[in-house]
C-alpha cells in the first residue's frame, strides 16, 4: 500500500513547492487536481505539462491520478439530456485522459456531483442511460492511453446520482472494461448502510484507487473515524495501490494536515504491512 495526498490543500503554494514538500512529509505520490493548474485543462500548454513531469521526477514523486476533473469547466455535464451537452463533456475527458498521460499518471477520479445529478424532466433510469451514453465516447481513449477511470459513488448529500459503491460497479460493469472501474472513498462510504470494511470486501476488485478522509471533512485522525479496520480490510481484500489523502476542511493548515493524515494512516496499517 502506498499513500498519496490530494494537492489542492496547497493553496497558495506553486507546484514545485508542493511536490518537494510532500516527498519530505514521506508520501509516496501526488494527487493533482487540475483546476490548480488552469480552470480548462486544454489550455495547460505542452511545456506546463513537460514542467509537471519535471517537477515529478526531480522530487521522486509521481502523480498517481487526477481529481476534481470539471471543477471551473464551462457546459460540462455528464447526465445531461441533450445530447450535444454529453458529446462535449466526452469529449472533455478524452482531453482529460491525454493530460493524465501527459503527466504519468494512470488515474482519473470521476466524482463531479454538481455535473451529474438527476435535472429535473428527467427520471433516474434516463439519467442512467445519459450517463452511459457520456462515458462511452471516452474508454477507447482510456484504452489507448493506459488511464483507468475511476467512477465515484457519492453521498445523497451531494448528488442525487450514484449513491453508493454497489450502484457504482453496476454501472461500470456495463462496459466490461479494465479502464473503467470505481473508486472508493471513507467520507462518502460513511453514508451507506453498511460498514466501510464490509464495502471494502463487496467491493474488491471492482475499485482501482482510495480516499482517505473523515466525515468530518478533514483528514484522517482529525476526526472518530478509526482507520485500522480500513486499512486492514483494504489489506485482506488484496488492495496494494494508492490510498490518497482528500480533505475538504482545510483549518489545520496544509503542513499539519499532510503530516499528521500521513501519521495517522501508517499508524493504523496492520502489523504484517508495518514491518514489511
Amino acid at each position: 500500500m502506498k499513500f498519496s495526498i490530494c494537492n489542492e490543500i496547497f493553496q497558495g503554494w506553486d507546484l514545485e513547492k508542493t511536490f518537494r514538500f510532500v516527498k519530505e512529509c514521506g508520501y509516496d505520490a501526488l494527487e493533482l487536481a487540475p483546476f490548480t493548474v488552469a480552470p480548462d485543462v486544454t489550455t495547460i500548454s505542452p511545456a506546463t505539462r513537460s514542467q509537471i513531469v519535471t517537477w515529478s521526477e526531480q522530487a521522486k514523486l509521481p502523480v498517481c491520478a487526477i481529481h476534481w476533473v470539471l471543477v471551473q469547466t464551462d457546459g460540462m455535464y455528464v447526465t445531461h439530456p441533450d445530447p450535444e451537452v454529453r458529446r462535449k463533456t466526452g469529449r472533455y475527458f478524452c482531453d482529460l485522459i491525454d493530460f493524465c498521460s501527459d503527466i504519468g499518471a494512470s488515474k482519473i477520479v470521476v466524482g463531479s456531483p454538481k455535473q451529474r445529478n438527476v435535472l429535473p424532466g428527467s427520471t433516474p433510469g434516463q439519467a442512467w442511460e445519459y450517463g452511459l451514453d457520456t462515458f462511452s465516447l471516452c474508454l477507447e481513449r482510456a484504452r489507448q492511453k493506459g488511464v483507468v477511470l475511476c467512477l465515484e459513488p457519492l453521498s445523497p448529500a451531494e448528488t442525487n446520482f450514484i449513491n453508493t459503491a454497489g450502484e457504482a460497479i453496476r454501472f461500470v460493469q456495463t462496459f466490461n472494461s479494465d479502464f473503467f472501474k470505481i473508486i472508493l472513498d471513507v467520507k462518502a462510504m460513511s453514508s451507506e448502510a453498511v460498514s466501510i470494511p464490509e464495502i471494502i470486501h463487496r467491493s474488491w476488485p471492482h475499485f482501482a484507487h482510495f480516499h482517505a478522509n473523515d466525515k468530518n471533512l478533514k483528514g484522517p485522525g482529525f476526526g472518530d473515524v478509526d482507520f485500522r479496520p480500513i486499512l486492514g480490510a483494504l489489506d485482506e481484500a488484496g488492495y496494494q495501490d494508492v490510498v490518497s489523502v482528500e480533505v475538504f476542511n482545510f483549518d489545520e493548515g496544509p503542513e499539519r494536515i499532510a503530516r499528521e493524515s500521513l501519521s495517522c494512516l501508517k499508524k493504523s496499517m496492520p502489523i504484517q504491512l508495518k514491518k514489511s
